[in-house]
């Protein structure tokens, strides 16, 4: 690269076409697969937020930290992972027809995500209640402000509290550490099921596939598996038969 070549580079110069390479598009034609013909008091739903493509934070795009960028810089996306989706089009998706009249709805959202996860859960028509769950990842990801540690899974409520409610220990705080991109830790879902194990529940953008739980989106497998507690319960029944 030319000194006049370096001298004008910036980290999304070098970011944006490799970023354009990895993206992962939408296989289908239109914008979702179809929802599920049926009502649920529990929607639990991981969000595939859309950052603009946004680099993260981190000295590789730095010009005086890395001069001429003749180290690669730091890549990093969610749209890497899977195909992310704007707000708007989040609105689109019709929540509100598999919504029962008495429904709970929990969120995942991360930090920069937090008011529109709010502004997307009051346009399904649910009202903003409370942080349900704080993630702590036990691993940081770089940060403009402070290094950042932690996602959170809000909860949202239209009409009453679906009852009968189940477990009332359930604890907010979720310390597990990350693991593969994106992928959530099953003590909250193990948690949720917790609190309603007798109501209907769909797990939405779901990339597993629990029993007791229907699921929608585009990498559920096909093969149903025990959450968390049931697991638990099964290898304590064995244990105790031996």
């Amino acid at each position: 690269m030319s000194d006049l070549n370096k001298s004008m580079a910036s980290g999304y110069s070098k970011y944006n076409p490799e970023a354009k390479k990895r993206k992962k598009n939408n296989p289908l034609d239109e914008l979702y697969p179809l929802l599920p013909d049926k009502k649920y008091q529990v929607i639990y739903a991981d969000p595939p937020w859309d950052y603009g493509g946004k680099m993260q934070y981190d000295k590789t795009c730095i010009k005086t930290e890395n001069i001429g960028f003749e180290r690669n810089i730091f890549i990093s996306s969610a749209s890497f992972k899977y195909p992310t989706v704007k707000l708007n089009d989040l609105k689109k998706l019709n929540v509100p027809s598999i919504a029962d009249d008495d429904c709970i709805l929990f969120m995942w959202t991360t930090g920069p995500q937090f008011a529109n996860s709010i502004e997307l859960g009051e346009s399904w028509g649910f009202e903003y209640k409370t942080v349900a769950f704080v993630w702590d990842k036990q691993v940081h990801n770089p940060g403009r402000y402070t290094l950042s540690q932690t996602e959170f899974v809000l909860a949202f409520k239209k009409g009453k509290f679906p009852a009968p409610r189940g477990a009332r220990n359930v604890r907010q705080l979720v310390s597990v550490h990350r693991g593969k991109h994106s992928e959530k830790p099953e003590i909250v879902i193990d948690g949720i099921t917790k609190m309603f194990p007798e109501q209907s529940k769909i797990e939405l953008f779901a990339r597993k596939n629990y029993y007791g739980w229907d699921n929608w989106g585009l990498e559920i497998p096909n093969k149903k598996i025990e959450i968390l507690s049931n697991k638990e319960t099964e290898e304590n029944i064995q244990f105790s038969l031996i």
